[in-house]
Protein backbone atom coordinates (compact mmCIF):
# COMPACT_ATOMS: atom_id res chain seq x y z
CA UNK A 1 0.00 0.00 0.00
CA UNK A 2 2.79 2.44 0.93
CA UNK A 3 4.73 1.90 -2.29
CA UNK A 4 1.53 2.19 -4.35
CA UNK A 5 0.73 5.51 -2.66
CA UNK A 6 4.30 6.73 -3.15
CA UNK A 7 4.47 5.84 -6.84
CA UNK A 8 0.89 6.76 -7.73
CA UNK A 9 0.74 9.78 -10.03
CA UNK A 10 -2.24 10.96 -8.03
CA UNK A 11 -0.52 10.21 -4.73
CA UNK A 12 -0.19 12.84 -2.09
CA UNK A 13 2.60 15.34 -2.68
CA UNK A 14 3.19 15.31 1.08
CA UNK A 15 4.08 11.61 0.94
CA UNK A 16 6.38 12.03 -2.05
CA UNK A 17 8.01 15.16 -0.61
CA UNK A 18 8.65 13.28 2.65
CA UNK A 19 10.19 10.45 0.64
CA UNK A 20 12.41 12.99 -1.16
CA UNK A 21 13.63 14.29 2.19
CA UNK A 22 14.26 10.77 3.49
CA UNK A 23 16.05 9.62 0.35
CA UNK A 24 17.86 12.89 -0.36
CA UNK A 25 18.96 13.81 3.16
CA UNK A 26 18.28 11.26 5.92
CA UNK A 27 19.77 8.20 4.22
CA UNK A 28 22.83 10.12 2.93
CA UNK A 29 23.49 11.62 6.38
CA UNK A 30 23.64 8.17 7.92
CA UNK A 31 25.65 6.78 5.00
CA UNK A 32 28.10 9.67 5.34
CA UNK A 33 28.47 8.91 9.04
CA UNK A 34 29.15 5.25 8.23
CA UNK A 35 31.73 6.24 5.59
CA UNK A 36 33.53 8.56 8.01
CA UNK A 37 33.59 5.95 10.76
CA UNK A 38 34.78 3.18 8.43
CA UNK A 39 37.67 5.34 7.18
CA UNK A 40 37.01 3.91 3.70
CA UNK A 41 38.29 6.57 1.27
CA UNK A 42 36.12 5.35 -1.63
CA UNK A 43 32.96 5.60 0.48
CA UNK A 44 34.02 9.00 1.79
CA UNK A 45 34.68 10.26 -1.75
CA UNK A 46 31.31 8.91 -2.91
CA UNK A 47 29.43 10.79 -0.21
CA UNK A 48 31.48 14.00 -0.55
CA UNK A 49 30.66 14.00 -4.26
CA UNK A 50 27.00 13.28 -3.50
CA UNK A 51 26.79 16.25 -1.12
CA UNK A 52 28.52 18.56 -3.63
CA UNK A 53 26.03 17.58 -6.34
CA UNK A 54 23.06 17.61 -3.95
CA UNK A 55 24.05 21.07 -2.69
CA UNK A 56 24.35 22.37 -6.24
CA UNK A 57 20.97 20.87 -7.11
CA UNK A 58 19.48 22.49 -3.99
CA UNK A 59 20.81 25.92 -4.99
CA UNK A 60 19.21 25.59 -8.43
CA UNK A 61 16.01 24.27 -6.88
CA UNK A 62 15.68 27.27 -4.54
CA UNK A 63 15.35 29.54 -7.55
CA UNK A 64 13.27 27.24 -9.74
CA UNK A 65 11.09 25.33 -7.25
CA UNK A 66 8.09 27.68 -7.40
CA UNK A 67 7.94 27.27 -11.17
CA UNK A 68 8.78 23.60 -11.68
CA UNK A 69 6.95 22.22 -8.64
CA UNK A 70 3.69 22.86 -10.51
CA UNK A 71 4.61 20.35 -13.21
CA UNK A 72 2.76 17.05 -12.89
CA UNK A 73 4.84 14.36 -11.20
CA UNK A 74 7.61 16.85 -10.29
CA UNK A 75 8.24 15.28 -6.90
CA UNK A 76 8.11 11.79 -8.37
CA UNK A 77 10.81 12.77 -10.88
CA UNK A 78 12.81 14.44 -8.10
CA UNK A 79 12.60 11.26 -6.01
CA UNK A 80 13.82 9.17 -8.95
CA UNK A 81 16.65 11.67 -9.52
CA UNK A 82 17.74 11.50 -5.87
CA UNK A 83 17.76 7.71 -6.00
CA UNK A 84 19.74 7.80 -9.26
CA UNK A 85 22.33 10.09 -7.65
CA UNK A 86 23.04 7.46 -4.99
CA UNK A 87 22.75 4.09 -6.70
CA UNK A 88 26.16 2.42 -7.09
CA UNK A 89 25.51 1.00 -10.58
CA UNK A 90 24.74 4.42 -12.06
CA UNK A 91 26.80 6.61 -9.71
CA UNK A 92 24.71 9.52 -10.92
CA UNK A 93 26.31 12.01 -8.56
CA UNK A 94 29.78 11.06 -9.78
CA UNK A 95 28.69 11.40 -13.43
CA UNK A 96 27.27 14.88 -12.83
CA UNK A 97 30.29 15.90 -10.77
CA UNK A 98 32.83 14.78 -13.39
CA UNK A 99 30.92 16.10 -16.41
CA UNK A 100 29.54 19.39 -15.11
CA UNK A 101 30.24 20.45 -11.54
CA UNK A 102 34.00 19.91 -11.36
CA UNK A 103 34.74 21.67 -14.70
CA UNK A 104 32.49 24.57 -13.68
CA UNK A 105 34.14 24.93 -10.27
CA UNK A 106 37.65 24.66 -11.72
CA UNK A 107 36.85 27.33 -14.30
CA UNK A 108 35.43 29.74 -11.71
CA UNK A 109 37.60 28.77 -8.74
CA UNK A 110 39.42 32.11 -8.41
CA UNK A 111 36.20 34.13 -8.45
CA UNK A 112 34.49 31.74 -6.04
CA UNK A 113 37.48 31.91 -3.67
CA UNK A 114 37.17 35.70 -3.63
CA UNK A 115 33.43 35.53 -2.97
CA UNK A 116 33.82 32.97 -0.20
CA UNK A 117 36.72 34.87 1.35
CA UNK A 118 34.84 38.17 1.28
CA UNK A 119 31.69 36.60 2.67
CA UNK A 120 33.63 34.86 5.42
CA UNK A 121 35.30 38.14 6.40
CA UNK A 122 31.95 39.94 6.54
CA UNK A 123 30.40 37.20 8.67
CA UNK A 124 33.35 37.32 11.09
CA UNK A 125 33.08 41.11 11.28
CA UNK A 126 29.34 40.85 11.98
CA UNK A 127 29.87 38.22 14.69
CA UNK A 128 32.53 40.33 16.40
CA UNK A 129 30.30 43.39 16.24
CA UNK A 130 27.46 41.51 17.96
CA UNK A 131 29.51 39.34 20.31
CA UNK A 132 27.71 40.53 23.48
CA UNK A 133 24.29 39.79 22.02
CA UNK A 134 25.44 36.34 20.92
CA UNK A 135 26.82 35.58 24.39
CA UNK A 136 23.53 36.72 25.94
CA UNK A 137 21.59 34.46 23.58
CA UNK A 138 23.84 31.51 24.50
CA UNK A 139 23.12 32.06 28.21
CA UNK A 140 19.37 32.27 27.58
CA UNK A 141 19.39 29.10 25.48
CA UNK A 142 21.46 27.20 28.05
CA UNK A 143 19.04 28.18 30.79
CA UNK A 144 16.06 27.29 28.61
CA UNK A 145 17.35 23.87 27.64
CA UNK A 146 19.24 23.11 30.85
CA UNK A 147 22.65 22.43 29.30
Amino acid sequence: VGLRLLLSPLGSNVVVRTACCSVGICFPVYSTFKAIESKNKEDQDQWLIYWAVYGSFSIVEVFSDKLISWFPLYYHVKLAFLIWLQLPPSCGSRQLYVRYLRPFLLKHQTTLDQIVGGTSSEINRLLLKHEREIQFLKVVLRKSFGT
